[in-house]
């Protein structure tokens, strides 16, 4: 047999390996992104009560309004002030306690609070969380940048395996052939499938890896050290820690008095107390019109500037503004376009991950991507069951030892270096099947390393 021949099978091995571990993850990821890619209208509808009220002209001070939230919430403190969505919407006031943050739906007219949610039980944070880290925290954060590092394997294996080797035909290439039988079926959706997509969806996986525990919080961090004159704060959260981290800075640094245990008297509220610069500071942040949510938040640092920060999802609009308190006059501002090239980059591509990029087309794109990933996996799905052999795993036979030619190689070594966590199990994987896998009967048979009594013919 050819050389091309044993190579072909040997990529073929490790795209079905790949595929193994990788579908069921898939699928998942699959489904929750496709929710939140609509997380946007999905939350407008949620506080759809919150944001139709009958709202008099007159109104409660900004300083007043948290005042309540921090009474009806006891021994927190105040994090941030969300900017109503519209006019006659509630406010939404963020207070917190250590690890734990809570969002206070307040109308401005009665101080009424509306609703008190948990932030780790908002709907869209709790599928975040699914999405990004099985619930499980920093650990479910390696697994998933694992199945998507393998995930891109599969789709590079797949393309070379896509390949045309006759350019005069197209069919099973570009268009799906309907009239010769289930099998060519199942093979063309596969592939036709896989190539549309493939791209794009090897953007979502490259734009998803900066949330990553390690991918994200050591691996991004030493480049993004490296490559700037000077390190700014990250616009993402790395995993769960990273998230619990900003929380506990944000409750650690709230000024001092801005706890409430009590009611708020009559002479609190026409002073305005601790938070009187937030009925300066609102006002002054309503006049910029930047993209909903805006958050005006206490200082964090020695130089008692309040913030005010968009966090639109569409990252390239964001921006920073710092505010004298006395004042409100705007002492410095950070735009999007004065962070580290890097964090522009990942940010824009984050941005794209989210569907938010340039709005609906967007969405609708990544909404394509993911059906095309749940339609690749299914396929491959069947296409297993169809050849499957009882009482082994199915994988394509080994019929040689294949030579690499050194754009094969390269490809390695630039993955490897890109996608450490999957280097890592790959060496781990090739040692297990040399030391350990091959050297038992049943294991080397299951496995496709030896020849079963009936083996499965392509």
């Amino acid at each position: 047999m050819s050389v091309a021949a044993i190579t072909y099978r040997s990529i073929w091995r490790w795209h079905f390996y790949a595929g193994v571990f990788s579908i069921p993850f898939i699928l998942w990821l699959s489904m929750t992104g496709s929710i939140y890619l609509f997380r946007p209208q999905i939350e407008a509808w949620l506080d759809r009560p919150y944001d139709h009220l009958a709202i008099a002209s007159e109104r409660a001070t900004p300083a007043e309004q948290v005042a309540a939230a921090l009474h009806d919430v006891p021994g927190t403190s105040f994090h941030y002030y969300v900017l109503p969505r519209e006019a006659n919407s509630a406010s939404q006031i963020v207070v917190g306690r250590g690890s734990k943050e809570y969002r206070a739906y307040v109308n401005p007219a009665t101080l009424q609070i509306l609703k008190v949610e948990d932030e780790d039980k908002r709907p869209m944070n709790v599928l975040f969380y699914l999405h990004g880290e099985l619930l499980m925290g920093d650990r479910g954060s390696n697994v998933v940048e694992l199945a998507a590092s393998w995930t891109i394997v599969l789709l590079l294996t797949g393309i070379y395996l896509w390949w045309p080797r006759q350019s005069q035909r197209l069919a099973g290439v570009l268009y799906v052939r309907l009239r010769q039988g289930s099998r060519i079926f199942w093979r063309d959706l596969h592939a036709v499938t896989g190539i549309f997509i493939s791209g794009y969806v090897l953007f979502i996986l490259l734009s998803g890896l900066p949330w990553a525990s390690f991918w994200g919080g050591q691996y991004l961090l030493a480049v993004r050290t490296f490559a700037a004159s000077h390190l700014v704060r990250q616009d993402w959260n790395t995993g769960r820690n990273s998230e619990v981290q900003q929380r506990e800075a944000r409750d650690a640094n709230s000024m001092a008095g801005m706890q409430m245990p009590g009611a708020p008297t009559a002479k609190e509220s026409a002073a305005d107390g601790e938070f009187g610069p937030l009925n300066k500071l609102v006002p002054t942040a309503e006049g910029f019109h930047l993209p909903w949510p805006v958050q005006v938040a206490p200082p964090n640092s020695a130089d008692g500037l309040w913030t005010v920060h968009t966090d639109t999802q569409n990252r390239p609009l964001r921006t920073t503004l710092y505010l004298s308190p006395s004042t409100g006059a705007v002492v410095r501002e950070e735009p999007f376009s004065q962070l580290p090239l890097v964090d522009r980059i990942v940010d824009t591509g984050v941005a794209m991950h989210e569907g938010q990029l340039f709005g609906l087309a967007n969405q609708l794109l990544g909404l394509t991507a993911a059906l095309g990933l749940i339609t690749l996996s299914i396929s491959a799905i069947v296409m297993w069951w169809r050849r499957r052999q009882v009482g082994v795993l199915g994988a394509p036979l080994p019929i040689g030892k294949p030579r690499w030619s050194f754009a094969l190689v390269a490809a390695i070594v630039a993955l490897a270096i890109y996608l450490p966590e999957m280097a890592i199990s790959l060496a781990l994987l090739l040692v297990l099947e040399k030391a350990v896998f091959s050297r038992i009967p049943a294991v080397s048979c299951w496995l496709g390393l030896s020849q079963p009594d009936h083996p499965n013919a392509r």
